[in-house]
């Protein structure tokens, strides 16, 4: 469990925490954006040029995940790091959390840009949204890579409430399926969680410092934003649903599995969801690759993407 203070107030409200803020802290040009696309407010941070790149992120944190990898990223591509229909600066509707409407949200944000084809690169929800983007939008796709988590499938509904000797326990994918409770427990605390989640979850939970911890709780702190994030997990019934009716994709994917986390599944799972798929262990690494491991994770990128 790693030894940090509570968030107070003045952490929380320091405007070094805005998205603008944090944006023009990093090299490489980077400047905040939002735009109305697919019936909703998508915030979005791009800096860089050459090829379009985009980034999702994943629960619990934001575009901001990438903030290690942004600077050398950027000298090669285009980058987009977006904040997630119902994450960080992007706007909280009551429904579309499907993964298939998300990345739809993604491809009208593409749209918008005036950019036919991108890369596309997820971790966690985001690898989710990455392989739909692929599956319902080939003809906008050149390469995905999903990090330490594959697309739900029949799998998944068959997890085990109880945790099993030697096995994760994901405890939080049904906590977050129970309406109402979690914005009761958790809003204005949800440090407390990213605490437990990052010292459970990573190899190494000083990897993902105060300053980021305070960038997440303060996107997460809101009872709206605890129900928009959970509505991701509410929807995989509906995400395994729709995984049944996709071919397997055949733009080149990338998988990278944590060496302490999902690697080992990654290698089962992976490889039908593709025609032409290659699984990476990131070695020393848990979870939160972009993070722990940024090096390594933007080197298989940049050798993956060229």
């Amino acid at each position: 469990m790693p030894a940090t203070a509570p968030l107070d107030d003045a952490d929380l409200d320091d405007a070094s925490l805005s998205d603008a803020a944090l944006a023009a802290s990093l090299d490489g040009g980077f400047t905040s954006h939002h735009a109305e696309v697919n019936g909703t407010r998508l915030h979005y941070v791009e800096g860089g040029s050459g090829a379009p790149l985009v980034l999702l992120g994943g629960w619990p944190q934001t575009w901001w995940q990438w903030n290690k990898m942004l600077p050398a990223l950027a000298r090669r591509y285009r980058v987009i790091a977006v904040d997630l229909r119902g994450m960080g600066g992007s706007a909280k509707p009551d429904t579309g959390y499907d993964k298939k409407t998300m990345a739809a949200d993604v491809h009208a944000l593409l749209v918008h840009l005036g950019l036919e084809r991108a890369h596309v690169v997820g971790h966690d929800i985001g690898a989710m949204i990455a392989y739909a983007f692929a599956a319902n939008h080939p003809e906008a796709t050149d390469r995905i890579a999903l990090l330490d988590v594959s697309h739900p499938d029949g799998a998944w509904a068959q997890m085990p409430l109880l945790p099993r000797p030697g096995l994760p326990h994901l405890w939080w994918f049904a906590f977050n399926q129970v309406q109402g409770l979690p914005e009761q427990l958790l809003a204005g605390r949800y440090h407390f969680l990213l605490d437990w989640l990052f010292g459970a979850a990573s190899a190494d939970p000083a990897s993902i410092d105060a300053r980021s911890r305070a960038v997440y709780a303060r996107a997460y702190d809101s009872p709206d934003a605890i129900r928009a994030g959970n509505a991701w997990y509410r929807s995989f019934a509906q995400d395994i649903a729709d995984l049944a009716g996709y071919a397997p994709v055949t733009v080149p994917l990338l998988a990278l599995g944590g060496e302490y986390s999902n690697y080992e599944q990654l290698r089962e799972a992976v490889p039908p969801l593709g025609t032409d798929t290659r699984v990476v262990r990131v070695d020393g690494s848990g979870h939160y690759l972009p993070e722990e491991r940024p090096e390594v994770v933007t080197a298989e990128l940049t050798r993956f993407l060229g």
